[in-house]
């Protein structure tokens, strides 16, 4: 092979800004210690095969003279999976996983592996073979058009490609690989990026889509150049607690769909479990009526589902207030508070405020503000809001009580679960009448105080 114009340059493994001498901190996001020196080798033709097949240049076009067609979907056979895509994989796409370690991101991508129709070469730089059976056993799918290589080079990965033919290529992870055109150690930035290079330019070549593990780092973003996220065509986010049975997979990118969605699972012994009604699982049993706890109709995408807001607000031990909040912004908390303090003449200044999004998963949702201040409100009162009412609507730092969006989707929903009233705000435009639901309305602040204490 013949190589040419080989240099040496610095490159941050943080955040990958390129310097052109070592430093010991990072002029561009100010970390200590993560320059590396790496050679860089420059060939003359960049190419996933040996042989390229000559293309001819295209041509510029206008917009009307470029002829539309849908993109071609595979099925993953996985609903939530196929949600958050927007109706399956596409041909020629290049999506990146990414997720804490131990969340569930090599078992969700074997069982989709497993449980795909189509030939499915998995390639795995971290797990043996052994390994991998083990847990596909586990998982229970019978594949046997899914073929298992274990193999960190990307030369080799190419040959077994040509060889097998697969229709959908499985890569755990991009940051164990390492390809022959560049001089540098596995998960550098170089190497992350060069390799990732080669399997877009394979992907897109051939039609066959493409799926990477990518590691992430403590701040929660996918390890390596961000250079990589804008290269692959979907980049999806495997979160949740390990302390919790329930994971969420969320769209951060998606050029061939909305990045709305989410889908949620159900870890269990047996795999991922996917959870079609999250409603149910997100809302806790109770003998009676508690304190505290109540339920906001909530929205993400197109999928409208109920979660429970519970808050304790207590008697502040020591001189500065607490305030600790869990799947919630905080400042907006801080907001709500103040709300209330100014709007409606609760004293909560020298309280302690919790508060929690049950089920361990994270809202960013306006419509759950309303329910957040009942929340509040009943733990300060100690006065339990029934059971069977739930909440869908912003309150404005004016304490006025705001129209949210889709609205007669969130009440369709209470009222398939069962509940008997939701209360929403007095501007809202619904029709009332095809609803069997009681809808109670608020203009500000003061009449849900008036309604409920």
């Amino acid at each position: 092979m013949i190589m040419a114009k080989t240099k040496t340059t610095f490159f941050c493994q943080n955040c990958g800004a390129q310097h052109a001498k070592w430093m010991g901190q990072c002029a561009s996001c100010g970390e200590w210690n993560t320059i590396v020196e790496e050679i860089i080798v420059r060939e003359e033709k960049r190419s996933w095969k040996q042989s390229p097949n000559k293309k001819h240049a295209q041509k510029a076009l206008a917009l009307s003279q470029i002829q539309f067609s849908k993109e071609d979907r595979i099925a993953t056979n996985n609903k939530e999976l196929d949600n958050v895509l927007g109706g399956g994989l596409v041909k020629g796409a290049v999506v990146l996983l990414g997720g804490e370690p131990g969340i569930g991101k090599s078992t969700l991508i074997l069982q989709v592996a497993l449980g795909l129709s189509q030939r499915v070469l998995y390639v795995s730089g971290e797990e043996s073979q052994n390994q991998i059976k083990m847990r596909g056993e586990r998982l229970g799918a019978k594949n046997n058009e899914c073929l298992i290589l274990t193999e960190t080079n990307t030369q080799q990965i190419f040959s077994a490609i040509e060889e097998v033919q697969p229709e959908v290529v499985v890569i755990d992870s991009i940051q164990t690989l390492h390809t022959s055109v560049v001089d540098a150690l596995p998960g550098s930035v170089t190497q992350i990026r060069e390799t990732a290079a080669e399997l877009i330019k394979f992907a897109k070549e051939t039609n066959t889509p493409v799926i990477l593990i990518g590691h992430i780092t403590k701040e929660g973003t996918i390890a390596g150049p961000k250079i990589l996220e804008h290269m692959v065509d979907v980049v999806l986010q495997f979160e949740g607690d390990r302390n919790h049975l329930y994971r969420i997979l969320r769209a951060q990118k998606n050029r061939f769909g909305a990045t709305s969605e989410l889908g949620i699972y159900e870890m269990l012994q047996t795999g991922l479990r996917e959870v079609l009604n999250p409603s149910e699982l997100l809302i806790s049993e109770k003998d009676t009526a508690l304190s505290g706890s109540v339920i906001a109709a909530t929205l993400e995408g197109h999928r409208p589902f109920m979660i429970e807001v519970q808050a304790l607000v207590s008697s502040a031990v020591y001189g500065t207030p607490q305030r600790s909040v869990t799947g919630y912004n905080i400042k907006r908390l801080h907001m709500m508070l103040a709300v209330l303090e100014k709007r409606a003449g609760f004293r909560l200044g020298a309280k302690d405020v919790f508060l929690n999004i049950a089920g361990g998963i994270s809202v960013n949702d306006p419509a759950i503000d309303l329910a957040v201040i009942v929340a509040i409100l009943s733990s300060n009162q100690d006065v339990a809001i029934p059971q069977n009412y739930c909440f869908a609507a912003e309150v404005g730092l004016a304490g006025e009580i705001r129209p949210v969006n889709r609205i007669e989707q969130r009440i369709l929903e209470a009222e398939k679960l069962g509940f008997e009233a939701i209360m929403i705000s007095k501007f809202a435009k619904i029709n009332e009448s095809k609803h069997k639901i009681t809808i109670l309305k608020a203009s500000k602040v003061e009449d849900i105080v008036k309604a409920l204490f």
